[in-house]
């Protein structure tokens, strides 16, 4: 099934429109989020989304009304601009769908709160909040905000930065706490901790795995990794102490979102293939990274 939608995946129309679908349900899963497990613990959120929720916050201090919506707009188009001549039309568009349709969610939608814990709404929520983030990643736009600068960076550096996202959020908590109480400000840490740790563990673009291929016959299974990727590959004879004969071992490094692309056409290349992954740490040198549609 997984083999089929990444077929699916490769005509760009039907790539956009199922972009498309996972942004709206990102938007919906956020707009859910935000009035079911976030509101009622009086939680912060990440990126300029809790800028938003932060300002309505303080501005009610003095009676001042700020619609949550509203703020989202304001301050994400500025960084949608500033990116969309550095990142790819496509990505900037996915973006502008996804945080204007949680704007427009949060005015047409009220869900009501069904858990009375705030553990619990940490927890859940923490982890759906990260899930949605990740969704809208890896359909190929983000939640705008904070992701434009996450990815504008990370595409620079061929490594992901939400860990340090995350520090820079807790910044804003402090003014948070400073001001409505540490209880939930150090609930709202624990609620970001959660969402980083699921897009970290749910988007992988930039952590890489090294391939080894085992072949009797290496010619063929370099010709379908170089149809798949844009990769090297490095080839190493071998002598196999089971079959007591000659062996060749292609060795190659390639995004996790290849892998799977990869494993599938050298096996349908040499059912007899012998393919061992594992995680790489990190990697020096010339490193295609495919760049955003």
């Amino acid at each position: 099934m997984f083999r089929q939608i990444r077929e699916l995946e490769k005509h760009r129309k039907i790539h956009l429109i199922l972009s498309i679908i996972m942004i709206v349900i990102s938007a919906l899963a956020q707009c859910y989020i935000m009035q079911v497990f976030m509101d009622p613990s009086n939680l912060l959120s990440g990126g300029f989304t809790g800028v938003s929720i932060l300002l309505n916050k303080i501005l009610g201090l003095v009676g001042l009304n700020f619609p949550i919506s509203a703020g989202i707009i304001l301050l994400n188009l500025p960084a949608a601009i500033l990116c969309y001549k550095q990142l790819s039309k496509r990505f900037t568009f996915l973006s502008c769908l996804q945080f204007g349709l949680v704007s427009l969610f949060l005015e047409i939608f009220q869900f009501d709160p069904f858990i009375d814990d705030r553990t619990l709404n940490v927890l859940f929520g923490g982890l759906l909040w990260g899930f949605s983030i990740a969704m809208a990643l890896r359909a190929g736009g983000s939640t705008g905000g904070t992701d434009f600068i996450a990815q504008y960076v990370s595409n620079k550096i061929h490594k992901g930065i939400w860990d340090y996202i995350f520090c820079v959020n807790c910044f804003m908590l402090v003014i948070f706490g400073a001001l409505f109480g540490w209880v939930y400000a150090g609930y709202s840490i624990v609620f970001q901790f959660l969402s980083t740790k699921a897009i970290s563990s749910l988007y992988q673009r930039y952590k890489q795995i090294t391939l080894e291929i085992i072949t009797k016959d290496p010619e063929p299974i370099i010709e379908t990794f170089m149809e798949t990727c844009h990769h090297g590959m490095s080839i190493f004879e071998g002598y196999g102490g089971f079959s007591h004969s000659k062996i060749y071992v292609c060795k190659a490094v390639v995004s996790t979102y290849e892998v799977q692309d990869v494993i599938y056409n050298v096996q349908q290349t040499d059912p007899a293939v012998i393919i061992n992954t594992y995680h790489t740490a990190n990697f020096y040198g010339r490193f295609y990274q495919k760049p955003l549609d």
